[in-house]
């Protein structure tokens, strides 16, 4: 049974009504790691959905977060911004309403695409309406509770003048210090004896302060009434963030913790774990301009959530969508073995809009990599594609997958592939000097050419033949043509790749290097 099934049933013993949350603070680029949480929340809100629970999902955005530093990718300007609210500082681009927005509507377009089915949240917004007015007042009348879990939780000394809730300064905007000195609370009021020197107060039904992180999680559970959760493992490590959740859940917010769902991380192969604050690493949206939703999807549901994801940007997607083919052509034909039947199961949970009633038209990806850098557009694309891979009627979703396939392609070779798959045809005859064995190599390939049907695999055994008759060898005749056509020694696989071109243009080319 597929995990996402199992969670599905595990949160059905406890009854038919359930809320998944999700979210993030966007203090910076939101990582392709990040998209494993929201797609593993939607994997189990279809799971339960399609086993008639009454499910629904909220993806909370902690727009309310301080800006904790300035990283590397802001300018010098943002040094004067840290720690305030990200939703209050300005949008690096300005085209967006603040910081937050900036670095995540990206992230929420993304979500979209992947099918993700949810409400989203701002935390900036649900202080402002006073929604976590109730919660404040519950925690700072029971901070002496508050103060025992917290170290009896995470073993840390937490001081007798911790105060759960944090007051924002009026003259800076900044949310105060740990110890700042806290004078007075009186429904709905916070007197505080401000870093400037000024006795302030901070109203807890508006904007004006906020709970601490650990305190807060629990918080919006309560709020929203949350009964599961998916989270890094980072989080569920002992005494970490979700434990004192479950704690606070119980005995401060008289409620029971949700079901957790805890992942481990995705890596970027050679690179590492991949952190928003860097700058440098693979967002959502970019991983989806280089793998159609569905396949993204797969790559991270089929594996368990306690399963570390190794995400390569570079030739390693050729291989995850090939992966992602075969099962779905496994998928049409039901042959698979029963270890085989999750990730058929994981196939149709990644389909954004469900599972087509017959096999989407499949283009080798790797031969796709090939045509769109010989195909000027779409419409020359297509030609090629339906004389080398005599595809079968296409339909207008056809159309469109191929379309979104070709886009993927392009972004990825413009931004991710490695030099060895990029090429470009000569327009140019090149200057080239030919001895006798590559002569009568070409002009064998010239002979057979005439003969041959015009597809790879012909094409590929006359190339081969060719260069062994002459005894010039198949890797330095393959090297031979590469040279008149791309100008380099190697290439994609010959004689798919020659097929993609017109055949005379093929002989033309050689005709012309000839004595």
């Amino acid at each position: 049974m597929h995990w996402a099934d199992v969670e599905a049933n595990n949160l059905l013993e406890h009854g038919n009504k359930h809320l998944i949350s999700t979210g993030i603070s966007p203090s910076g680029f939101i990582h392709v790691g990040s998209l494993r949480e929201s797609i593993t929340a939607e994997a189990v809100r279809k799971a339960l959905e399609e086993k008639d629970a009454d499910v629904s999902m909220i993806y909370l955005v902690d727009s309310f977060d301080p800006l904790r530093k300035r990283y590397a990718f802001l300018s010098e300007d943002y040094e004067n911004e840290v720690g305030k609210p990200l939703s209050h500082i300005p949008c690096p681009c300005t085209e967006h309403d603040h910081y937050a927005h900036h670095f995540i509507q990206p992230f929420l377009d993304s979500l979209e695409e992947l099918g993700v089915k949810c409400d989203i949240h701002w935390t900036h917004e649900l202080y402002e309406r006073g929604e976590f007015a109730e919660t404040i007042d519950t925690v700072i009348r029971n901070t002496g509770k508050v103060i025992r879990i917290l170290r009896e939780v995470t073993g840390r000394d937490v001081p007798d003048n911790f105060f759960p809730y944090t007051p924002r300064c009026e003259c800076s905007g900044c949310f105060t210090p740990t110890d700042v000195e806290i004078l007075d609370y009186d429904y709905p009021y916070v007197t505080f004896k401000c870093p400037c020197g000024e006795e302030e107060r901070a109203d807890i039904r508006k904007n004006e302060g906020k709970l601490p992180w650990r305190i807060e999680w629990a918080a919006k559970w309560k709020i929203f009434g949350v009964t599961c959760e998916p989270f890094g493992k980072d989080h569920a490590a002992a005494g970490g963030s979700y434990d004192s959740g479950v704690r606070l859940a119980r005995e401060i917010f008289d409620m029971e913790p949700p079901h957790p769902i805890a992942y481990e991380f995705i890596q970027l192969k050679g690179k590492g774990q991949m952190h928003k604050s860097s700058g440098s690493v693979v967002t959502g949206i970019d991983a989806l301009r280089i793998t159609p939703a569905e396949v993204l999807n797969f790559m991270i549901l089929r594996y368990n959530p306690d399963r570390h994801i190794d995400y390569d940007p570079g030739i390693g997607i050729l291989d995850s969508v090939d992966e992602y083919d075969r099962f779905e052509r496994m998928y049409y034909t039901g042959e698979c073995n029963e270890v085989e039947e999750d990730l058929l199961r994981a196939y149709c949970l990644s389909q954004p809009k469900g599972v087509r009633e017959r096999l989407p038209v499949q283009v080798p990806y790797r031969h796709l990599v090939s045509v769109v850098q010989i195909g000027q557009d779409f419409d020359s694309i297509l030609q090629i594609l339906k004389r080398t891979e005599h595809m079968a009627e296409m339909e207008e979703a056809d159309i469109d997958l191929l379309k979104q396939r070709v886009r993927c392609v392009r972004y990825w070779l413009d931004s991710f592939a490695p030099d060895m798959v990029r090429f470009s045809i000569l327009e140019e005859t090149p200057e080239v000097e030919i001895d006798d064995g590559q002569k009568a190599f070409l002009e064998c390939i010239l002979s057979e050419m005439a003969k041959i049907e015009w597809e790879g695999d012909a094409i590929h055994n006359a190339v081969y033949e060719c260069a062994k008759g002459t005894d010039l060898g198949a890797k330095k005749g393959f090297q031979t043509l590469y040279q008149l056509l791309i100008g380099r020694r190697s290439g994609p696989r010959l004689g798919h790749f020659l097929s993609t071109m017109d055949r005379e243009f093929v002989t033309k080319r050689i005709e012309e290097v000839l004595p």
